[in-house]
């Protein structure tokens, strides 16, 4: 008897999306967001993806000593595979980006594939008031600021992470981030097997059209065949209606704080793990079986967590 599919479930536990003051769930310090991450591993996430915020003030970080603060706990804690962002926040140089990868060379690490205008000034018109100063401008700025992330840019984190063995989640907003995606994999600056994160919902990228969905897969299937694995991430209300579209489709999905905060209609999720267990509950009501960290790197093709530098 064949054995089951695996679907591999990341967590994406905080990132610069949200702000802190649109949930009281979001984790900010150190030891909240440890805690997150565990929680999530536990509930049954393999990949967990991780940003670190300032943890007085929430705002998005990509401080080393921040990450230090986190990584070396959660390794003593839970086996999950640690993808660390480049992609930090658009405000950000990609030097800042790069240098948390580049310092603690994890198993896996998030890779923008192209430049594109993300738009989350929609946000103001649903919260009136904000925690932090820096919260409102921050979402405001998004009205006229590019999310950079040039062909060179791209080479530059390629390039410069060649020699760690650190994998990429390759993150595409849109078809033409695909087409990217092929590019670089035709140069042989990136390997297969290629993991694909399927972005749905930002706005500035593609919709969160069911057909959309099945362009992006249609074209992934197209370009790469049976030289990648593929996930899906649903902003927002999209989150696990994407989700389910993906693993009917044949593939993975990412749900967390960082993509959605909120568990159902009107109701926020109180943590990260309870949007695991939601996610992990649909998989296995499919008939599908959940990844281990182990299953997922193997499938991934990982080095290993004895190959981290933290």
């Amino acid at each position: 008897m064949a054995s089951k599919r695996k679907i591999i479930i990341t967590c994406a536990v905080t990132g610069s999306i949200h702000t802190p003051s649109m949930s009281p769930h979001l984790p900010v310090t150190p030891d909240e967001i440890v805690e997150a991450v565990v929680g999530a591993a536990d509930a049954g996430a393999a990949v967990v993806h991780l940003h670190v915020r300032h943890p007085e003030t929430g705002e998005p970080s990509q401080s080393t000593e921040l990450f230090g603060a986190v990584l070396p706990r959660i390794k003593q804690r839970s086996d999950c595979v640690l993808n660390l962002t480049t992609g930090g926040a658009a405000t950000m140089t990609v030097e800042e980006r790069l240098r948390p990868v580049a310092t603690f060379k994890p198993e896996l690490a998030s890779l923008n594939m192209g430049s594109m205008n993300f738009g989350l000034y929609p946000m103001l018109t649903r919260f009136d008031t904000f925690r932090h100063a820096w919260e409102r401008p921050y979402l405001e700025g998004s009205r006229d600021r590019i999310f950079r992330n040039t062909f060179g840019d791209i080479e530059t984190i390629l390039s410069r992470c060649a020699e760690n063995g650190t994998r990429f989640e390759i993150e595409c907003y849109d078809i033409g981030h695909l087409y990217t995606c092929a590019h670089f994999l035709e140069r042989h600056l990136l390997k297969p097997p290629i993991f694909i994160q399927s972005v749905f919902g930002i706005l500035g990228g593609i919709g969160a059209h069911p057909e959309d969905v099945m362009h992006m897969r249609r074209t992934a299937d197209r370009l790469f065949g049976d030289r990648y694995h593929w996930s899906v991430l649903g902003a927002g209300r999209n989150q696990m209606n994407i989700a389910t579209q993906s693993v009917l489709l044949g593939g993975n999905l990412r749900v967390g704080l960082e993509d959605s905060l909120w568990l159902g209609p009107g109701k926020l999720a109180t943590s990260n793990a309870e949007q695991v267990r939601l996610a992990r509950q649909l998989v296995e009501s499919l008939g599908y079986d959940v990844a281990t960290p182990d299953e997922a790197r193997e499938l991934l093709q990982l080095k290993g967590q004895d190959r981290v530098e933290f």
